[in-house]
């Protein structure tokens, strides 16, 4: 964001390690940061929400931008946030090429009641089925976005159920790590796991914050921000996947085949003229969602889904 917009190093604040559960503390470090001239306030987690729309208040000339939440008003506050399922989708072509005993595993912070964890397993079960019908992705709820101890504990019980795919959605790499210690493949999220489990990890489902950054600092220098929710895609960058492990060519599967697959799933996506989530869905309870040749909308893949797909077992 820094190198597109011309800013320096010296207009950056920052305030790192706030407990977004801890709204005395951050509404003083948000305070903080205006006191020291901050004229735009991105906030990085959900949390943040209750102080944002208390000080966008406070402060009309300051800018607030909230991760996820749908926190915004009509002059200074605004959220943000990506389809990160589009990337869970193509991380599922690559573990639906890779698995043996067509059992996957899937770490998740939390349950159908998160409706962003929920879509993003979704998405990935239908990748793993565009390739491999055959597959079951079996799920265990940690019920934290960080737990390391519990997320080690859940990726032990689905590799010992003959998971030999573990993918995740929570903070820690501990799935990835316990992975690699079983021998199995893995699927990271949030930045580039195989930095921890370099012989486990295919690809990372990973964000890119500073596509939105970018758009956000040019609109206030441009003098055209707008209080409109930020949704973005993998077309925009701010989601993706990883580069698959070059480290692993030799053991894995994936060539030509599984470049093909990537590269043509991701372009019909990148298009429009794909949906992950388009036309009739079957559930996991025998439900179906949907309507022939409708894509879910925004609001429903963002927070409305409470519903797991078809090929997904439960505990």
């Amino acid at each position: 964001m820094k190198r597109k917009t011309g800013l320096k190093d010296s207009q950056m604040l920052y305030k790192i390690n706030v407990d977004d559960q801890d709204f005395p503390r951050t509404e003083s470090a948000i305070r903080d940061l205006i006191a020291e001239g901050a004229n735009i306030v991105i906030a990085t987690a959900e949390g943040y929400a209750k102080a944002c729309e208390k000080l966008a208040d406070e402060y009309p000339n300051a800018i607030f931008t909230q991760l996820y939440t749908n926190s915004r008003n009509n002059f200074n506050l605004t959220n943000y946030f990506g389809r990160v399922y589009q990337a869970r989708y193509l991380s599922g072509i690559i573990a639906g090429l890779q698995t043996r005993t067509n059992k996957i595993g899937f770490v998740a912070a939390w349950g159908k009641e998160n409706g962003q964890v929920t879509s993003g397993l979704n998405a990935f079960a239908m990748g793993v089925e565009k390739v491999n019908p055959r597959v079951k992705v079996y799920v265990k709820v940690t019920h934290s976005w960080h737990d390391p101890m519990g997320e080690g504990l859940a990726a032990r019980a689905l590799i010992a159920a003959g998971c030999d795919v573990i993918a995740q959605h929570c903070d820690a790499s501990t799935p990835q790590v316990e992975a690699e210690k079983a021998g199995v493949w893995g699927i990271g999220y949030n930045n580039d796991m195989s930095v921890d489990a370099p012989s486990a990890v295919l690809t990372s489902v990973i964000w890119r914050w500073g596509a939105y950054y970018t758009i956000l600092a040019q609109s206030v220098i441009d003098g055209t921000f707008t209080t409109s929710s930020y949704f973005g895609s993998l077309k925009d960058g701010i989601v993706d996947i990883s580069p698959l492990n070059k480290n692993l060519n030799k053991d894995l599967n994936w060539k030509p085949e599984i470049i093909r697959v990537l590269v043509e799933e991701r372009r019909r996506i990148e298009s429009g003229a794909f949906d992950v989530f388009s036309g009739v869905l079957e559930t996991n309870d025998g439900r179906r969602i949907g309507k022939a040749a409708e894509n879910l909308s925004d609001d429903e893949t963002r927070s409305g889904i409470n519903w797991y797909y078809r090929t997904i077992s439960e505990p």
